[in-house]
């Protein structure tokens, strides 16, 4: 079966190829509204955007039936948009505008003007790819901001934009949205053609604020999945709680149905996140895959979401996941250098066998903000007495401070399921 389907994905990557190669110019995409609903059309024909962001894992791009990714921005651009063309994958391809937060200072002409032409070199660079789906300019330059002068450099980049590329439309991408920068946008930056929103636990707020806040284009959700750090339940020691893979599952699943292909009139697709692996407060928390490949029950729920069709064999789930009977939410202190009972109930639907692996690490001390860069946090080593399975006993470190218990279970067919508990050393 395996074998099967990789020869299925390898002649769709040869069609594709056939046909998408012969095409060496660019391929006119363009914003339309007809009795009051918006949609993209990509070389005159209706373009829905199925969306993941992040450029790994192209071919089980194709698999699951994603017809497009998103950067951030245009770093290793021209290998990108040629691997994706040859799967007949476009690019909303991402143009990094600086963010106050992190040094950015709009009051600086020449920095502002910098950023300008060095954006139109990017532009004229690119613009011609048959690739090229859109153009993201900025992500979330609004976070932890105060100077609104970062608008008239989003109106100025966006109608160099129109100047240089009359083919592709203008994206800018907000962090979760507020009727007061949807103001600025209109009046500021009027060549913006697409609201960008990346939104993770408020998701289904955005369909009634497109409305109520004003903004009268179409929208793309270019960030969603699980709720975000930021927005769960936090330990006494201030450890945010994660779900298990399962229930990020089931949430990526409702979320796309309820929130985003339910509103036909003004959303015009979505990038899911992260189609890849990151540090962000855990391992696991955006993550679709492992860092190796493994794919969780998310990736499942989105070839579901984009062909109606389940993979033939699915991810393992887990039911339950104990320290000392205890879960994230009931504040887990354990006592150092002693021996506490750690279980996980799962199940397989194919019944196939399952490994269990069990790893701990310390809480990291710091943690990014906005998908900043984190450092992956210190493993610790020996922690389980006996052998590895469905129930474990683990020694508590004998140090104080907060720490993380995982699991990951796999069904030998690259698929993995996972789970992951904060506790603290008294």
């Amino acid at each position: 079966m395996k074998n099967t389907l990789k020869f299925i994905i390898a002649l769709v990557l040869f069609s594709f190829s056939v046909q998408l190669l012969a095409q060496s110019g660019p391929v006119k995409v363009e914003v339309v509204e007809k009795d009051g609903q918006f949609s993209l059309l990509r070389g005159g024909k209706p373009y829905y955007v199925k969306g993941v962001g992040g450029n790994t894992f192209m071919d089980k791009m194709v698999e699951v039936g994603a017809n497009s990714l998103r950067t951030w921005g245009p770093e290793g651009a021209q290998e990108i948009l040629d691997k994706a063309h040859k799967r007949g994958i476009t690019v909303t391809l991402g143009l990094w505008v600086g963010q106050e937060r992190q040094g950015f200072d709009y009051n600086d002409e020449w920095a502002v003007k910098g950023q300008l032409e060095y954006f139109r070199e990017v532009v004229t660079k690119y613009k011609d790819h048959p690739a090229l789906l859109m153009w993201g300019v900025g992500n979330e330059m609004d976070l932890f901001y105060s100077n609104l002068k970062v608008w008239d450099a989003l109106g100025d980049i966006a109608t160099m934009i129109k100047e240089v590329d009359p083919n592709h439309p203008i994206m800018t991408v907000t962090a979760g949205i507020d009727v007061a920068e949807i103001q600025l946008i209109k009046e500021r930056a009027p060549d913006v053609d697409i609201l960008g929103i990346n939104v993770y636990g408020d998701i289904p707020r955005v369909p009634k604020f497109i409305d109520l806040f004003g903004w009268d284009g179409p929208y793309m959700v270019t960030e969603w999945g699980p709720t975000g750090t930021w927005e769960v339940f936090k330990t006494d020691w201030h450890a945010a709680v994660d779900e298990t893979s399962t229930d990020k599952a089931q949430t990526y699943l409702t979320r796309f149905e309820n929130y985003i292909a339910a509103d036909k009139d003004n959303c015009v697709g979505s990038y899911v996140f992260l189609w890849g692996s990151k540090q962000e407060t855990t391992s696991t928390w955006f993550s679709m895959f492992t860092p190796d490949g493994k794919e969780t029950g998310a990736v499942q729920v989105m070839q579901y979401c984009f062909t109606g069709q389940w993979p033939a064999n699915r991810c393992p789930e887990i039911q339950s996941f104990t320290v000392d009977g205890k879960v994230g939410y009931d504040n887990i202190y354990l006592k150092g250098g002693q021996n506490y009972k750690a279980e996980v109930k799962a199940s397989d639907l194919d019944n196939d066998q399952l490994t269990y692996v069990w790893q701990m690490y310390k809480e990291p001390e710091e943690t990014g903000t906005g998908g900043d860069f984190e450092a992956d946090p210190v493993e610790i080593e020996g922690f389980i007495e006996g052998d590895a399975g469905p129930s474990v006993t683990i020694k508590a470190p004998k140090a104080k401070g907060g720490y993380r218990l995982f699991i990951f279970i796999y069904d030998g067919h690259d698929h993995v399921a996972t789970a992951n508990h904060p506790f603290y050393i008294k």
